[in-house]
């Protein structure tokens, strides 16, 4: 071919022109990558999950498309499909582009809502389509949310809803605005009835959805990168004359600062949510059956061990080991499909304090721990295991997830005392560990504590407020570091040692003291390589907790609780 041949106009049906800035394309055959520009075969896209396979970018995802994704095929039953357009302001030219709209998107409305099945499991679920005036959400919209949550809370089933829109809608005014407060409600009595609702943002979520139904999640998940927020960008710059920061509001935001308790790529969503939901169908004479099974293993009594073999000050020392097996390797070792989730809804997702849902033996439970780092790198994203007010915040929000499904609650318990900088002040540290000790004393459902290394005060106590609390032998538990205690009374830090043998802080003299219930015995030179030791007697003892509490009421458990602490 001649160099004046290569530039002939041609009629292939696979050749897009590079001299044309609008290339020649078979209807349906190729799209143009919104986000990277590039060329790519539509239908890989829509066998890929409608993700660029070249940029990773999302496309927005038409409803009735979204819930093929996630449904198990022909379980899908949609409800209210057909509801009445209302125009309650009367607004000139609405009618005509609903019914505009209508046509071009085969959609009622900007929502579908119905009834599934996610591998076995029911769901209701809501579906914003963002191609019916973004979504926004009227009366209409606002209606067919509510009655799907009602409905679920009369069939005693869990809701996801899929959130994509541009707020309320301005054709409707007021009472645009009122379907904020009215799905709100409903998703209340939902929530009192101890139903799950998960939210699952995508790109957009702003305005009222966001202020509303968005954000009130039992769980709330996000596709990578969405837009989420109250204002729009654009609202934001005008309002301040500055430029937002690269990242602001997206779905990665959110989840640093404490909003969304998981990032899930679409690919692995429908597998995410049934997980979710499995976890919330076990019922709590299925808990109490499967842990009497085994409870004969933690029939056994625990020495406590004698005070001459290794001081106090040694035990400090040997709690404090870098080597030594950490809150995330026992959360590894003892449960099974451990789903973290982050954020204390409020500021921040402090990775001091790890937490979520797991199985141990097939029962559900929630599983915190304060997280210490294995290297230094770890040690300076978990702040030394120091909690700031958001981790306590984030621990106790799980805490009362875990009452809310009735599921119990195992702590790890693991650091030198909660952090005591500028920021944690400012963001109410006393009062964030004030609010566990007042709430996990009432909890209403069984609470185990574990001090796998440092015991550091309040910032431990805020997690130790259990019906037992075990210590590892070589763990500690006091008022204060040994150090400090010497310097406070004495005035000399030098004095540790000495003020070790005075605190009574071995797990020996707080079990003679009355203060914990079990000392787990360590090997001799604990480190991971010799975990699974400790870990077999802690999953025979766990056992014989969760049989002997799963069986008292909320009533009497709490009232046993009390009484733990009173007589101290």
């Amino acid at each position: 071919m001649n160099l004046k041949d290569m530039f002939k106009k041609t009629n292939r049906s696979h050749y897009i022109s590079l001299r044309n800035s609008h290339p020649e394309v078979p209807t349906g055959l190729l799209r143009k990558c919104n986000k990277c520009g590039a060329a790519i075969i539509a239908e890989d896209v829509k066998k890929g999950y409608y993700i660029c396979p070249k940029c990773h970018g999302y496309f927005r995802v038409h409803a009735y498309r979204r819930v093929e994704m996630i449904a198990d095929e022909g379980s899908f039953e949609e409800w209210d499909k057909d509801m009445e357009f209302v125009n309650p302001l009367e607004f000139k030219g609405y009618r005509e582009k609903i019914d505009q709209l209508r046509e071009r998107t085969n959609l009622n409305e900007a929502v579908v809502t119905g009834k599934v099945k996610i591998n076995g499991s029911p769901a209701v679920v809501g579906v914003c389509d963002g191609r019916f005036m973004m979504a926004s959400m009227g009366r209409v919209v606002g209606e067919k949310i509510t009655r799907a949550v009602e409905r679920a809370t009369e069939e005693k089933l869990p809701v996801i809803i899929f959130t994509c829109s541009g707020g309320a809608r301005m054709q409707e005014g007021i009472v645009s605005l009122m379907q904020m407060a009215k799905t709100s409600a409903a998703l209340k009595k939902h929530s009192d009835a101890g139903q799950l609702y998960i939210s699952v943002l995508t790109d957009p979520t702003t305005g009222g959805v966001t202020a509303s139904f968005a954000m009130l999640g039992d769980v709330i998940l996000a596709e990578p990168k969405a837009l989420v927020g109250f204002a729009g960008p654009r609202v934001i710059e005008q309002t301040i004359g500055q430029k937002l920061p690269k990242g602001f509001q997206r779905s990665e935001f959110l989840l640093e600062h404490g909003f969304v308790d998981r990032i899930v790529e679409r690919e692995e969503l429908k597998e995410v949510l049934s997980q979710i939901l499995k976890m919330h169908r076990a019922d709590a004479a299925d808990m109490e059956g499967s842990a009497a099974d085994s409870k004969a293993k933690a029939e056994k009594e625990t020495e406590v061990p004698g005070t001459d073999a290794v001081s106090a000050w040694e035990r400090v020392q040997i709690s404090r080991k870098k080597d030594r097996p950490v809150g995330t390797d026992y959360i590894n070792a003892l449960f099974t499909d451990f789903m973290e989730f982050h954020g204390d809804r409020y500021y921040k997702d402090d990775h001091a304090i790890v937490g979520g849902i797991a199985y141990f033996h097939g029962i559900p439970v929630t599983v915190i721990a304060q997280a210490k780092g294995k290297t230094t790198k770890e040690n300076l994203d978990r702040n030394f295991s120091m909690p700031s007010p958001d981790g306590y915040r984030k621990a106790l929000r799980l805490m009362k997830q875990a009452e809310k499904f009735g599921r119990p609650v195992i702590c790890f318990v693991d650091t030198p005392g909660a952090f005591c900088g500028l920021e944690a002040e400012e963001r109410g540290q006393g009062e964030a560990i004030a609010r566990n000790l007042f709430e996990l004393s009432g909890l209403k459902v069984p609470v185990l504590s574990v001090v796998i290394g440092e015991g550091g005060s309040g910032g431990a106590l805020a997690m130790a407020v259990a019906d037992e609390v075990w210590m590892l032998e070589n763990a500690i538990y006091s008022v204060l570091s040994p150090e400090g205690f010497a310097s406070i009374l004495w005035k000399d830090s030098k004095r540790a040692s000495e003020a070790a043998e005075v605190m009574k802080l071995t797990a020996g003299d707080l079990k003679r003291l009355g203060v914990i219930e079990q000392v787990i015995p360590e090997p001799e030179g604990f480190t991971d390589s010799n975990l699974e030791e400790v870990c077999s007697d802690l999953d025979g003892r766990i056992t014989g907790f969760l049989a002997a509490y799963s069986r008292l009421d909320p009533d009497e458990l709490t009232a046993k609780r009390y009484e733990r602490f009173r007589r101290m």
